[in-house]
């Protein structure tokens, strides 16, 4: 982690969002991943999004586990709760705070050896309660802190710096989701930014589980001829599915857009999504009609970005679990352990 701090510089043409925050006031410490590591790129796309959400920082609680991407939390919105876990052990400490306090806005950062080896299972279940919670994985398909070795997302044939090809078959990531039951999945490219922080905006209103795979080329060790997690190999296959922009209610927001239909998804808060269809046959809300849309653009070698599925009927973990809606977190002990007589009657009701 790191902990050089960023020098304090306020221009004063940089705009207040509603809380009276600039857009400095979401960043966190100074990077030490590579120069030109494309998890800078995403940290700022999150940076830009919490901005534009007016999501107050103290209300805001950021998660990780090891690896490059793990350093992330570091590196946006400093007066946010953090908590850097064991390796692939972020979605259990995500749950368990969730269950304790869900007034808070919950972002866990992750990579492809994170998430889809050591903690594979961690996240799947996550995905299954449908935790209300932010997942980035910052998807490279390399184990870049250990110097290079192969990830759980690395392609067959994909080469690495020493030239030797990967044999074994990638998992996924969404997928996955698709499969499991994600209720928000979305896949992106960190050097599209203009793409990264609409998605990124829809996962955070998002009433569960938005699983954001973004692909994010390791210069240092997976960014060569021979790459499919390149920057090289992404830009020339990657294929934008939909054009996607968030629009919060009540603001003024002007954007010119692509010719193309249009198909409007509301959010669980009055939000929309406002989906502009590249191809005209592509429903987002289609898990069936997306999981086959996928496998096809798979098998041809492209690589299709944008909001994928949505779904947002679904209910998150504390509906499921029929908790009440006051925070744990916030209960005074009298309530949450009322004693002897009180449990006794509840264990004579299930007698």
């Amino acid at each position: 982690m790191s902990y050089i701090k960023k020098p304090v510089a306020r221009h004063p043409s940089l705009r207040p969002n509603a809380l009276g925050l600039t857009i400095r006031d979401y960043e966190g410490s100074m990077s030490t991943l590579c120069a030109g590591c494309g998890h800078d790129s995403i940290t700022a796309a999150i940076v830009r999004a919490l901005y534009e959400l007016d999501v107050p920082p103290h209300m805001l609680a950021k998660l990780s586990g090891i690896g490059c991407s793990s350093k992330t939390p570091t590196y946006f919105v400093s007066g946010a709760h953090g908590f850097n876990s064991a390796h692939g052990r972020m979605p259990a400490i995500a749950t368990g705070a969730n269950a304790a306090n869900r007034a808070l806005l919950y972002i866990g950062v992750s990579g492809d050896g994170d998430s889809l080896s050591i903690g594979l299972g961690q996240m799947v279940h996550a995905m299954r309660r449908n935790l209300r919670m932010l997942y980035v994985i910052e998807n490279n398909g390399v184990y870049g802190l250990t110097k290079g070795q192969f990830s759980a997302s690395s392609d067959i044939g994909s080469k690495s710096k020493r030239g030797e090809a990967n044999t074994q078959p990638p998992i996924d990531p969404v997928m996955l989701a698709l499969d499991i039951g994600a209720t928000y999945v979305a896949r992106s490219f960190s050097g599209d930014k203009a793409q990264l922080v609409p998605i990124l905006k829809g996962a955070l209103r998002h009433n569960g589980f938005a699983l954001v795979d973004v692909i994010s080329p390791c210069v240092t060790f997976n960014d060569h001829e021979g790459s499919t997690k390149s920057y090289l190999y992404t830009r020339k296959h990657q294929l934008p599915i939909v054009q996607a922009d968030f629009v919060p209610p009540a603001a003024e927001i002007r954007a010119e857009y692509a010719p193309g239909t249009v198909h409007e998804v509301r959010m669980h808060d009055g939000s929309t999504l406002q989906l502009h269809k590249v191809g005209p046959d592509y429903d987002p809300t289609d898990r069936r009609a997306a999981w086959s849309f996928l496998s096809e653009r798979q098998r041809s070698g492209e690589i299709p970005t944008g909001l994928l599925y949505l779904d947002e009927s679904g209910s998150d973990m504390h509906a499921a679990a029929k908790t009440v809606s006051r925070p744990l977190a916030q209960m005074p002990f009298e309530e949450l352990c009322p004693g002897e007589a009180a449990l006794r009657k509840l264990q004579d009701a299930y007698r």
